[in-house]
Formats: C-alpha cells, structure tokens, sequence
C-alpha cells in the first residue's frame, strides 16, 4: 500500500534554483510520477491537467498561481524551492538576452534595451527574482500543506520532502541525482538552457 500523502505537489520557484534536479530525483519515486514544465506548451484547461499522484516542478507555475489555486486549492501538497536570491539573479542575468529575463525586461518593465545595459539588466534580474518570490509567498500563506526548500541544503530537505509527501522509491538513485548540476546558466547572447 502506498504511503503517497496527496494527490499533487507542486514545486514552485523562481527558476534558477536546482528545479531541474529536484525533479530528476523525483523520477525515481516509485509512488507518485514526476515532470519539470511538463505542460508548459499548453493553454487553457490542458496546462493545468495534472495526472493525480503527480509532482510538478515548474518555475512557470508562478504566473499560473490563481488558476493553480482555483483547481487545486487546499488539498495539494507545494514545495517552495529557493536559492539564494543573489545567485539567482546572478545567473538570470546571464541569460539576460533570452527567455523570461528578456520578456521580463523589455516586456513587463517595458524598458527596451535593458539587457544591453549591464547595471539595468542585474536591477532587472534583481526585481524578478522579489517579485516572483513575493507572488509565490502570498500564494502560499494560507494553503496548510507547505514545504520549504533551499537548492543549499536540498540534500537534507529531499529527506524531509520524502518523509512530507510520503515518498517511495529508488531512493538512492533520487540522492545520486541531487549531486548532477543541470541547466547550467552560460554566459552570452542567444545561448539556449
């Protein structure tokens, strides 16, 4: 019989900040599935069309908050994974031609250019960072199944997820993937995750 805690949990993020591989390591538990942006094409009903028994790590997820909640409410399980916000705005800056710091910048700050502009573009990665970390934690403040995590300390934190979530699996093939960097930010224009 299965020791599985809830029906989903999701991993909400900055981005930046070891999603990746919590999720790699989530893909050797044996009693839930796991998917890093796994509907992250999707619209309408279908991005949030979860499979039950599912753990999502999803850094997108943080502009789908209302939504999530609407459909998911109370019941899930959601994991807070953070890094240090220095370091994250550190590597989004690094990536600040591309992706969701480009969007971001140019975009939702509506300052074009920014990413040519050194000391704007770490303002602008600086501000993502609070301001993603600042919807994810009023999202959070009154759902009762919540846990924090730090790409720091994530080995002793996926002890306590498993032990939370009611986690079964390979559970040393999931702490072997803790030790794998993933995603690695790179500096330059056009460079790809």
């Amino acid at each position: 019989m299965s020791t599985r805690r809830f029906d989903h949990v999701f991993v909400l993020c900055t981005g930046r900040c070891g999603s990746l591989t919590l999720a790699r390591a989530c893909g050797h538990l044996t009693n839930y599935t796991a998917g890093h942006e796994s509907r992250w094409s999707l619209i309408g009903e279908a991005r949030l069309d979860y499979p039950t028994g599912h753990i999502e790590v999803d850094n997108r997820l943080s502009w789908f908050l209302g939504r999530l909640g609407a459909r998911f409410g109370r019941e899930a399980g959601y994991v807070h994974l953070t890094r240090d916000p220095e370091a994250v705005a550190a590597s989004y800056l690094k990536r600040r031609h591309f992706g969701i710091m480009r969007a971001y910048g140019r975009d939702i700050i509506w300052r074009p250019g920014a990413a040519d502009d050194p000391a704007l573009a770490e303002a602008i990665a600086r501000d993502y960072v609070a301001t993603v970390t600042a919807n994810i934690e009023a999202f959070l403040a009154d759902k009762p199944h919540v846990l924090a995590m730090r790409l720091e300390t994530l080995p002793a934190d996926f002890e306590r997820f498993c032990d939370w979530a009611g986690a079964e699996g390979d559970l040393d093939a999931a702490r072997d993937e803790l030790t794998v960097r993933h995603n690695r930010s790179r500096s330059g224009k056009g460079e790809g995750s």
